[in-house]
């Protein structure tokens, strides 16, 4: 499997710039946890117990619930929607244990795809980055999200966990510049 990371540009508009930013730190995450075992992938580096294969589905969720959820007022889709999270906040994280890097690659690479698919199907519907998403927040969980705000929540959210795999392989493996 070789996965391309491509570098944003340093000069386009600002939609190109922010997906440019979003594709290479998707990139990031997945060169982080290629070839790694089950086993490696459910390492942690105390005291945190994040793992990578955690990241994995972690980021494929987050992916779904900000493009497909509230960006386009979908549904949550398998397995999300019928994942434990009351019992379990960080489901997504926990319930990786175990998985195979195929299993949860394809997951990522599937959740992706469809929060490309949202994202075109958005913009081509309407192209400003300061209207509101389909998803109506509840009052007390304050204001909407803008489309501008999903995508820069998405560059902060994929370059946080970025930081954190480059510490996890690093302790696993001692990869530096994956």
């Amino acid at each position: 499997m070789t996965i391309e990371r491509p570098e944003p540009a340093f000069s386009s508009d600002e939609v190109t710039m922010l997906r440019g930013f979003i594709d290479h730190y998707r990139a990031t995450i997945r060169l982080q946890a290629s070839g790694l075992t089950a086993a490696q992938l459910d390492q942690t580096l105390p005291p945190s117990d994040l793992t990578l294969g955690g990241m994995l589905k972690h980021l494929a969720f987050v992916e779904d619930y900000w493009f497909s959820y509230n960006l386009m007022g979908n549904e949550p889709a398998p397995p999300w929607d019928t994942a434990p999270w009351s019992e379990d906040r960080d489901w997504d994280w926990h319930s990786a244990a175990g998985a195979s890097h195929a299993e949860l690659d394809a997951l990522l690479v599937e959740a992706i795809e469809r929060s490309e698919r949202c994202l075109d199907e958005s913009l081509a519907a309407d192209p400003e980055l300061d209207r509101r998403v389909a998803r109506v927040r509840p009052p007390e969980k304050g204001e909407n999200a803008t489309l501008r705000w999903v995508l820069v929540h998405m560059v902060e959210e994929y370059a946080r966990h970025a930081g954190h795999a480059d510490l996890i392989r690093q302790s696993i493996d001692g990869a530096v510049d994956v």
